[in-house]
């Protein structure tokens, strides 16, 4: 039994944020009691109330429970559904040195997250029973809800489609070869009809490295700068149009994936109106960062799309206020420091996000007004949670007990991270939203120290 009391909950099926005391059993929601008034206090009573008790004896009991931690007081903070994330790289197995499934749940439970899937390209990548089996054994020891995407591809080579109905039995969230752009059109066809007969979605990296001659950095003011060639917004958007027409064709559930330039926000608009079932991933780094951070942080802001115009950031932020783009996904990229101590056309491409992401989607989104606190948790939880299948992304009675508790207004400084890497850009930075409990199924995860 645990109650939480006095707090604010954010559920995106209401208009607004109220106030109301939960009461969780047996890792699911069991009770929610509305209050009026800004400063509810729980009252002997109340929790009467909550258990279904009238003896004074059993609302004894509960005050003790509160003693020993049993009731969380959240007078000033948040109550949102558990966040979800599901574009994530966490490592495991092959490169553990940069992170491993267990550090990467916890960062994730610091972040607010209880929901994550995992990205493919691990080594060996994804594309077999045996590493799926070995990804969702060890997710399962974590404390948070770990699922897997598998490879579109075997090897990741682009040339053999995976045994997507095998793999799928086996418990794949969904597909993509992510990391790697899928160039051949038959083969991605086909891969699209196999993923819609087996109601799964599948993912997409959108860059043709045939207009790319230096990846992770924007082709403009950053290019110039490192004296490079750079990546045009063209490598995004003309793999975004061929797969938009093949979700149309199709009808499968297609993700573009991190999103990145104006002209891509436009045709995922064009194509939700004519009914594609197509979706849209932003990244906290791309609706907050422009390609100056990459001239100023270095390889700290390279990553795969690069940071683009303030034209495109701005689209990106349009897109997700008119629900064009419909998910926030970080992208957690964890590397080494001594590979981002490298060049900026030698070391890899990619950063970290699972600890920043609700605080710039609360300073960028919410802050300045684009998105209501509702809407943002629609498009970092609910929604995730709707396209994978995933249970959670809701606060009402009966659903699984997967909360975030957050103070909106405290901030925190960027420093240390619990995951192994910290290539951040936003090191030193100042941001909203503190994370004081993480709860997974009725169970804390996380707490504040």
């Amino acid at each position: 039994m645990l109650y939480i009391k006095n707090g604010t909950i954010i559920d995106p099926k209401e208009n607004r944020p109220y106030k109301a005391d939960l009461q969780i059993e047996n890792g699911r929601i069991s009770r929610i009691i509305r209050k009026e008034g800004e400063h509810f206090k729980i009252s002997a009573d109340a929790l009467a109330l909550a258990e279904g008790k009238d003896s004074l004896s059993a609302v004894r009991q509960d005050n003790a429970a509160l003693a020993e931690g049993k009731v969380i007081d959240a007078q000033g903070l948040m109550i949102a559904p558990g966040l979800a994330d599901t574009h994530v790289h966490f490592r495991d197995p092959g490169f553990t040195y940069k992170e491993d499934i267990y550090t990467g749940a916890a960062a994730a439970a610091k972040g607010g997250f209880t929901q994550i899937v995992l990205m493919a390209n691990t080594k060996p990548c994804v594309d077999n029973e045996d590493t799926l089996s070995y990804v969702l054994a060890k997710g399962k020891e974590t404390g948070i809800h770990i699922a897997s995407c598998v490879n579109v591809t075997k090897g990741m080579a682009g040339k053999e489609l995976t045994d997507m109905e095998r793999l799928s039995e086996r418990g794949a969230a969904g597909f993509t070869d992510d990391g790697i752009p899928l160039l051949n059109e038959e083969l991605v066809r086909e891969a699209m009809e196999r993923a819609k007969k087996l109601h799964k979605p599948i993912s997409f990296h959108e860059e043709n490295p045939a207009f790319i001659v230096n990846n992770g950095i924007n082709r403009g003011r950053a290019s110039a700068f490192y004296h490079i060639g750079g990546s045009p917004g063209e490598a995004e958007t003309d793999l975004v149009k061929r797969d938009l027409e093949l979700a149309l064709l199709t009808g499968a559930d297609v993700v573009i994936q991190h999103i990145s330039t104006k002209e891509a926000v436009e045709l995922v608009r064009r194509a939700k109106e004519k009914g594609a079932s197509v979706h849209a991933e932003a990244t906290p780094h791309h609706f907050t960062l422009t390609e100056e951070a990459a001239i100023e942080k270095g390889t700290l802001a390279k990553m795969n799309p690069p940071l683009r115009e303030e034209a495109d950031r701005l689209a990106i932020i349009k897109g997700l206020k008119d629900g064009t783009i419909d998910l926030i996904a970080t992208d957690h990229a964890p590397h080494s420091r001594e590979e981002k101590d490298r060049p900026v056309t030698e070391a890899p491409s990619g950063i970290i996000g699972l600890e920043t992401a609700l605080s710039l989607g609360i300073r960028e989104l919410v802050e300045k007004g684009h998105l209501t606190w509702p809407e943002l948790i629609e498009r970092m939880s609910t929604s995730p949670c709707r396209l994978y299948g995933l249970e959670g992304g809701r606060v009402e009675e009966k659903a699984a007990a997967d909360l975030v508790l957050f103070h909106p207004q405290e901030r925190w400084t960027v420093s240390e991270f619990t995951s192994k890497s910290s290539n951040s850009p936003f090191i030193g930075e100042s941001l909203p939203g503190v994370v004081y409990y993480t709860i997974c199924g009725g169970r804390i995860v996380y707490k504040k120290a």
